[in-house]
């Protein structure tokens, strides 16, 4: 902050230097303001401009943590989508395991699955409709 200690150094010695002199009082009307030199306006210039960019980098900084949070929320949706993959594939192999080839069940499963690469791949889209 030595560019601020600078300025608040310059702001004070003009107003010393631009005491006023007693005046009437006046009615109520805007008082002038001070003229600022080019020096104190560039002073205050790279002061916002310095502020400015604090502001962008904060923002650039927020915008990447909240995609980063995204693309953690989709790792775990991904990851919890893999897991009920995995138990409904086991759940679908211990149906197929006791499934009665030659039952009713059996011989329905068995035309519904020519339709699908795989009797595990059917048996998984039979049991997550029917869950």
């Amino acid at each position: 902050m030595d560019a601020i200690d600078k300025l608040l150094a310059e702001l004070e010695t003009e107003y010393k230097e631009a005491k006023p002199t007693p005046q009437q009082p006046q009615q109520h009307t805007a008082k002038p303001s001070i003229p600022a030199s080019p020096k104190s306006l560039s002073l205050i210039d790279s002061l916002l401009d310095e502020v400015k960019s604090d502001f962008i980098e904060r923002d650039q900084a927020e915008e990447l943590k909240k995609q980063q949070e995204l693309e953690q929320e989709r790792i775990r949706q991904e990851q919890l989508k893999a897991k009920q993959l995995e138990a409904l594939t086991n759940q679908a192999k211990a149906w197929l395991d006791q499934l009665d080839s030659f039952s009713p069940e059996g011989l329905w499963f068995e035309r519904f699955a020519e339709g699908y690469p795989s009797k595990l791949a059917a048996a998984i889209e039979y049991l997550q409709t029917n869950q």
